[in-house]
């Protein structure tokens, strides 16, 4: 069956455009093999906590479990805990070119202007490459912002099979039919992230009710003060509609204002993430069992990924 890799950085908190976005097309997906990975060691490019990041680890662990992620069905790792991943990247690194990385968005935005950034955010690109191929995976469902990534890691992928002998699978980059793209609440024009300069364009998937409200109560409308789907003239409230449609599983009734439909959407918003909430507290109540399933992740996907590093070495000349 066709395997399937989703990645999660433990960054600031998740939101709604995670759940919709990544976390219900992976449980959708679990009659499948499938990896959950927390990618911490992606989390080490930046100026960084340490204390926070193991923290967000655990955290964005619990919230796959408690939005229905199955750990007898889908492994959850953190890329840091299993060694391949590291190993795989520097030989990968062997292979592509100074230029393929640096012209990386991420990087790019970063360094402008002579910012002083870090090594590891140049190379992290290709730490990504490894992420996906230590797993022999053939799909990864990505968005508009990771699909340069993926194509670094399948051109990496080529070119080593091409030079050395047929060691990797190519993997492909699906798009969830199911999954709306949602965005910032406050800014329609871009995605709902981690990153946005404001809290106010997002909702977190452990925020409380009144913060919820709160929330979409502000979100940017217009003045036409119709509702109706229009992404160019009316991006907010298009977006409005997009969270309520991938909420309530239905196509919206007949609203007749703007406060109607944000009241429909709190109700919606708010019924999906409730149960959530309920789980993550029962989960955090016994950190040793997320880290238990954390550990028996890294035990399910370390055999494939030690093959598929013995199968790299050997291909690029060293010794067994």
């Amino acid at each position: 069956m066709t395997r399937r890799l989703t990645g999660f950085q433990p960054t600031g908190k998740l939101h709604l455009g995670n759940l919709i976005g990544a976390m219900r097309p992976l449980v959708q997906a679990q009659d499948r093999p499938s990896i959950a990975m927390i990618a911490d060691l992606h989390a080490l490019t930046v100026e960084h906590d340490p204390a926070q990041v193991r923290a967000n680890t655990l955290q964005v662990a619990t919230v796959l479990l408690a939005a229905g992620v199955d750990p007898d069905r889908t492994a959850i790792i953190a890329n840091s805990q299993v060694p391949e991943h590291t190993e795989l990247h520097y030989l990968l690194e062997c292979v592509t070119g100074h230029g393929e990385a640096a012209r990386m968005i991420q990087f790019k935005e970063k360094s402008a202007g002579g910012k002083n950034v870090r090594l590891s955010l140049l190379t992290y690109p290709v730490l990504m490459a490894a992420d996906i191929l230590v797993h022999d995976v053939e799909q990864v469902p990505v968005g508009d912002d990771q699909s340069q990534h993926l194509e670094l890691a399948r051109t990496v992928a080529t070119r080593f099979n091409s030079r050395y002998g047929e060691t990797f699978t190519v993997p492909e980059g699906v798009r969830p039919e199911s999954a709306a793209r949602i965005m910032d609440l406050a800014d329609p024009a871009r995605k709902m992230s981690k990153s946005s300069p404001s809290a106010a364009g997002r909702i977190g998937l452990l925020d409380p009710p009144d913060v919820i409200r709160r929330t979409i109560a502000r979100a940017v409308t217009d003045t036409v003060g119709v509702v109706r789907e229009d992404p160019i003239g009316q991006p907010g409230v298009t977006n409005l509609l997009a969270i309520l449609r991938a909420c309530s599983d239905r196509e919206p009734g007949e609203l007749t204002s703007y406060g109607q439909l944000k009241r429909e959407v709190t109700d919606a918003v708010d019924a999906v993430l409730a149960p959530i909430r309920a789980r993550y507290a029962e989960l955090s109540e016994d950190p040793g069992h997320v880290r238990k399933i954390l550990a028996e992740g890294r035990a399910w996907v370390r055999p494939r990924a030690a093959e598929t590093v013995r199968r790299t070495r050997a291909a690029i000349g060293l010794l067994d």
